[in-house]
């Protein structure tokens, strides 16, 4: 039975606390840094979509100059703190570590990371200095990884900013679409705040685009406009019963744990997930935080196939979730309005195709589960409507841009989850960025 107030709040504080602590101490973080080879044309920075130094700013700790090691970081990812608590690492920079090819652990980058970018904003270094403004003005739509990014890189070359931004807080994805263990809504502040204190930077919360503003507005009263406006419509499954009471988006249910007290979440007993993507795995292991008694992920190839990382699985795991592998939903069966069972086509793998990747087929067998509760992870889409309404050349909802983000408006740009249809926070600040780049190109600065 889907319920709230299923644990003391003892136990919701334990289950939300910080998943990777930091250094405990200024001697584990230069021990650690010490074990850096500080590699040549390293392979760690090459595998960073910021290109984060990452063997200087580990020779920086290493050497007792944290705010050169943090200015290293913030330089090319001004987001730099969060991305060493939300980046798939071990696909990223530490998978990259040539300690892997030595049977040893690698440096663990994103602790260091972590250690010198917290340190910046604990101490409110201030690491930048603003150019005197050039009466240019820009405005960002979107105050998530890839806005905030592109504002920060403009006002540093002395443009005036305004982030419009259609929710009451700033930070995208990182503030409310990941799970609450990973970053801490306090967290979140503090990065924006950091960030904003480079000045030249004004906030417009509560204001969403199509709704209270427009881009012909925009267009109108800025010298250019950058859309980093994300993805956020979850993805229909399409199959009987999803209105049903009980059936609910990952996106939607991520969002309201970020946004209310843990004791008002409502979870169910029996909780069935769609999907094995990143969100899909927040979604189930906070399930499991909230205290459902047994959460199932299920997903339609197998595990060799799975998006989210072996990092993520094993958190999933130790959860006490469970898994099934090669099936897709067919139905979900309610009674009275409320969702009593889950039934779901048992699946097999085909051919490959060109691209040598086998396709999930019906084998014509089902099965069912009995929940009180499906949590749909299936992916989600772009805002369709809202980018044709604006005239914007796109792909299904994504954005076409050219280069450094240039679209097929004069003087409107975007990046990010609005462009790539849904990446990584690191990805989406290189893309900030890139836009920032393309608009000073086209401001002649």
């Amino acid at each position: 039975m889907i319920q709230n107030n299923k644990l003391t709040e003892e136990q919701y504080t334990k289950n939300f606390c910080d998943i990777h602590p930091p250094f405990e101490h200024d001697e584990a973080a230069a021990i650690e840094a010490n074990r850096c080879l500080n590699c040549y044309d390293a392979p760690c920075t090459k595998l960073c979509p910021t290109s984060i130094d990452v063997p200087l700013f580990i020779k920086q700790i290493s050497s007792g100059n944290i705010k050169g090691s943090a200015k290293t970081i913030l330089s090319a990812n001004i987001m730099g703190a969060g991305c060493s608590k939300v980046c798939p690492v071990e696909k990223l920079c530490e998978g990259a570590c040539v300690y892997n090819f030595l049977d040893e652990e690698p440096i663990n980058i994103a602790k260091l990371q972590r250690y010198s970018t917290e340190k910046a904003m604990e101490k409110k270094w201030k690491l930048f200095s603003r150019k005197d403004s050039l009466g240019k003005k820009v405005a960002v739509v979107g105050a998530g990884p890839a806005g905030l990014a592109c504002a920060h890189a403009l006002s540093l070359q002395g443009i005036d900013v305004t982030i419009y931004e259609k929710e009451a807080k700033a930070g995208g994805l990182m503030n409310y679409g990941v799970a609450a263990y990973k970053v801490t809504s306090q967290f979140c502040k503090e990065e924006v705040d950091y960030i904003l204190s480079l000045g030249g930077i004004k906030m417009e919360y509560n204001k969403a685009l199509g709704k209270d503003i427009s881009l012909a507005e925009l267009q109108q009263n800025f010298d250019a406009v950058f859309l980093g406006i994300g993805v956020g419509v979850a993805r229909a499954l399409e199959i009987p019963g999803e209105d049903l009471q009980g059936v609910e988006d990952a996106i939607s249910f991520i969002y309201n744990i970020r946004t209310n007290d843990y004791s008002k979440i409502k979870v169910g007993d029996n909780v069935a997930v769609i999907g094995m993507g990143m969100t899909a795995i927040d979604a189930a292991t906070q399930s499991k935080r909230l205290g459902a008694k047994e959460v199932t992920l299920i997903y339609r190839r197998t595990e060799n196939e799975k998006p989210c990382t072996d990092v993520e699985l094993d958190i999933a795991k130790l959860d006490g979730c469970a898994f099934i592998w090669l099936a897709s939903p067919k139905e979900i069966v309610g009674e009275n309005g409320i969702v009593k069972k889950f039934v779901c086509n048992k699946m097999t793998l085909g051919e490959p195709d060109v691209s040598g990747r086998r396709a999930p087929i019906e084998t014509g067998e089902t099965f069912s589960l009995d929940v009180d509760m499906v949590i749909k992870a299936a992916g989600q889409i772009p805002f369709e409507n809202l980018v044709k309404d604006a005239s914007l050349q796109n792909k299904n909802g994504k954005i076409n841009i050219e280069k450094n983000g240039n679209t097929n408006l004069k003087g409107v740009f975007a990046g990010g989850d609005a462009v790539n249809g849904g990446k990584e926070v690191v990805d989406a600040v290189q893309a900030g960025k890139d836009g920032a780049k393309g608009i000073l190109e086209y401001l002649d600065i």
